[in-house]
């Protein structure tokens, strides 16, 4: 290795040393996104990220969903995978299968990523823990009701229990299940449950992994993302269809995050070797954050 090379490395630690020292002991909130979570080697990438930003004195939080594994499980099954404006319909059945597969399939996987001698996590179920749910029954987009079964949104959230264990140096490892005043465990929405949980305590920063760049204004084009986005801007780009489907649910609970203390939404490609950091701890930054204002 060239000299200039061991240089550049020295380079790029003192531009993460502000931002390593200003998010000391700051809360953030890491959603992985299912596509993230179907790569072994993209998914241990962005736990090792996690892993920096705990031992350098940050308190990340994981938050993750099933995704493509409950999928497989449902058709193994013999029980149809049916979405509705992105959401799972799940039935008595299936809803077995998902909190199965989330707690004692998923969950151990993401947290043995985390490289054991460096740092330590902890499982959290979101239904037996913190997360207090109402039946999801009305359309995002539309308003028209609908009936999505055993699908709840956050309506309280405990966090006790993860200040608990962020108390520890440990790092919390949460699957997004709930449970409604039935008493019944209902599956939530993964980014919807991130948004709420940075929210609730607030976190110093919420961010999104994917396989997606950030937000693009044109889909086919990578080179179209929009590094920041002020709140201001998002009506604008939700009528011109910039932002659409998917992506409204996800940007509107970004909103609220940043309405209740979350001073910064992020939104990076997990497929980018160490994407995490670069966004978090870069000038530049490769990803898209969402901001109150400029």
């Amino acid at each position: 290795m060239e000299l200039s090379d061991y240089i550049h490395k020295a380079d790029v630690l003192i531009e993460a040393l502000p931002y390593i020292a200003d998010f000391k002991d700051e809360m953030i909130v890491v959603k992985l996104g299912g596509s993230v979570q179907e790569d072994p080697k993209m998914l241990a990438s962005t736990m090792m990220d996690i892993a920096f930003m705990s031992v350098v004195g940050m308190l990340p939080i994981v938050v993750h969903g099933g995704g493509k594994a409950i999928s497989r499980a449902l058709k193994e099954s013999g029980l149809e995978s049916r979405f509705v404006q992105g959401f799972r319909v799940t039935d008595e059945a299936s809803m077995k299968i998902v909190e199965d597969v989330i707690k004692n399939q998923v969950s151990p996987f993401v947290a043995s990523l985390l490289p054991g001698k460096l740092v330590e996590s902890a499982l959290l179920p979101g239904d037996r823990i913190f997360f207090t749910v109402k039946k999801t029954g009305i359309d995002p987009e539309t308003g028209e009701t609908l009936d999505w079964g055993y699908v709840g949104t956050p309506m309280s959230v405990d966090t006790g229990p993860v200040r608990e264990i962020l108390r520890t140096r440990h790092i919390p490892v949460i699957c997004p299940l709930g449970r409604g005043a039935d008493g019944h465990v209902y599956n939530i929405n993964a980014d919807t449950a991130a948004a709420a949980l940075a929210k609730a305590l607030p976190s110093r920063k919420l961010a999104y992994v994917s396989d997606v760049p950030g937000l693009l204004r044109d889909p086919a084009d990578p080179a179209s993302l929009i590094p920041t986005l002020p709140v201001a801007d998002v009506p604008g780009l939700i009528e011109d269809g910039t932002i659409s489907g998917g992506m409204i649910p996800k940007i509107e609970s970004s909103l609220e995050a940043l309405r209740a203390g979350v001073r910064k939404v992020h939104m990076v490609d997990g497929r980018m070797h160490h994407s995490l950091l670069l966004e978090m701890f870069t000038t530049q930054g490769v990803g898209t954050q969402i901001v109150k204002q400029l």
